[in-house]
């Protein structure tokens, strides 16, 4: 089977979040549940940078260096690590073996398919999205920390 498929761009580049994908549920480090609604809340004022990532994901893991780099060649902004790990053992696992404990990490509890990937047509990882200071989404579709249009993105709104 191919996944020629799996990488096919969006149609439509999003600029806002739905309703239920700011409701979505995601779970922290220590178990306690909380909304992208209250992440982008928290985040709001500053340049934000998504990574939707699991530890089992190999094209995440190859990217992880060059996710390294624009993280400490942007100390100004915030990043936020959302995580499609199967289970939460397996993401805590994954965050000691990778070094991420001491990042902003948060888990998708009900798996893949919910509402915040749905709405951002998550059909690959890992996925880079970009969030300006009003919680708008600035970067709709990056599939590599290397994509020029990232860190293009974060300097226009860095002005």
């Amino acid at each position: 089977m191919s996944n020629a498929f799996a990488q096919k761009v969006p149609s439509v580049m999003k600029t806002s979040f739905s309703k239920e994908a700011l409701a979505q549920k995601i779970t922290d480090t220590d178990g306690k549940t909380t909304t992208i609604s209250k992440i982008l809340e928290k985040h709001k004022g500053k340049v934000l940078v998504i990574d939707l990532w699991a530890s089992w994901c190999r094209d995440c893991l190859n990217a992880m260096p060059k996710a390294k780099e624009l993280e400490e060649k942007n100390t100004n902004i915030d990043f936020v690590f959302l995580s499609l790990d199967r289970n939460f053992e397996a993401w805590k696992k994954g965050l000691e073996k990778h070094n991420m404990q001491n990042k902003e990490n948060y888990w998708f509890n009900e798996g893949w398919k919910n509402n915040f990937n749905n709405y951002i047509d998550l059909n690959w990882i890992p996925r880079y999205l970009v969030i300006n200071q009003k919680s708008e989404i600035a970067k709709y579709y990056a599939i590599t920390p290397e994509d020029p249009e990232i860190q293009k993105t974060i300097d226009e709104l860095s002005k």
